[in-house]
């Protein structure tokens, strides 16, 4: 993994945990192991880093995790010999991490099938959608395909659509938040619009429907680009964060369920037959009963 520094004078220990969400410790060992090269040389955990800076990480670190194959039910809505495209429910974690090993949907997906191995931690994953959002996510099931398919995601050519309700009722019929998106170096575990260490980050969004009784907004999403935590952190900038948002939201969740982001509908060319697909999923049925709830507060 290569990674070219947009900051100064932060730790290297400190940068490394932020950037790739691992503890600093974790960082520390591998930084003594040799595993992390900075300006093609080793580096001491204390090292400042510098704007410019390329940092090299090992690409096979050993997380000393054996991920186990568990048998959870999923939600499959398409599958062919290389891929399969996954109906995530809200609530579920994409892949194992430290401190969280077990019901993920690695997990699951090993249970039932061989998967590309480009990633020893995220076998498969080809893009992650978080784990309170719900719907669709595509998974390669070998190398190739894997491949070819991280390479559309960065050429935009998967089209991802999201339904959001958020938390305000947005006046324009539609806009575009064009904003960079970086580590919250004050909190790792968040993002924000930044002009350090960030990349660039494009949400298209669209309204559906106002609801005036609740004060809150259904719309569409659209991404140009992936980065994390993407629509949360946008919605958010702009003062209309998605309802039920633990993390960025106005207030404490209300309900149950996880915050209000569903993946609908994703569109693409297949990479290995050239055949059109084009997959949708519903929305979970407590964002519907919810939305008809406030529908009928709202007639």
């Amino acid at each position: 993994m290569n990674l070219e520094v947009l900051i100064d004078n932060v730790r290297l220990d400190q940068y490394l945990a932020s950037e790739l969400d691992i503890s600093r410790s974790k960082v520390q060992k591998l930084i003594k192991q040799e595993k992390v090269l900075v300006n093609h040389k080793p580096a001491s955990s204390s090292y400042l880093v510098k704007i410019g800076d390329s940092i090299l990480v090992d690409d096979h670190l050993d997380f000393s995790i054996k991920i186990e194959k568990e048998n959870i039910p999923l939600d499959i809505v398409y599958e062919d010999s290389n891929l399969l495209i996954i109906n995530k429910a809200s609530g579920m974690v994409v892949h194992p991490a430290p401190g969280n090993y077990h019901g993920t949907l690695v997990n699951a997906l090993l249970y039932r099938f061989s998967l590309s191995n480009q990633d020893s931690i995220r076998p498969g994953i080809v893009h992650r959608i978080d784990k309170d959002t719900s719907g669709l996510l595509v998974v390669a099931k070998d190398d190739k395909t894997h491949e070819l398919l991280s390479n559309m995601i960065k050429e935009k050519k998967i089209e991802r659509i999201y339904i959001a309700l958020v938390d305000g009722i947005i006046p324009e019929a539609s806009g575009t938040i064009d904003a960079p998106i970086g580590r919250d170096m004050d909190n790792r575990q968040k993002m924000k619009v930044t002009d350090m260490n960030s990349k660039e980050a494009i949400t298209h969004f669209r309204v559906l429907k106002r609801f005036p009784n609740s004060n809150q907004t259904l719309i569409e999403c659209k991404l140009d680009t992936g980065r994390t935590h993407q629509i949360r952190v946008h919605m958010a900038y702009i003062g209309y964060p998605i309802y039920n948002d633990p993390v960025y939201g106005k207030k404490k969740s209300t309900t149950a369920f996880g915050q209000f982001l569903h993946s609908q509908r994703i569109s693409f060319s297949h990479p290995i037959t050239g055949e059109w697909i084009e997959k949708e999923s519903p929305l979970p049925k407590e964002f519907q009963n919810y939305l008809d709830e406030i529908n009928v507060q709202s007639v």
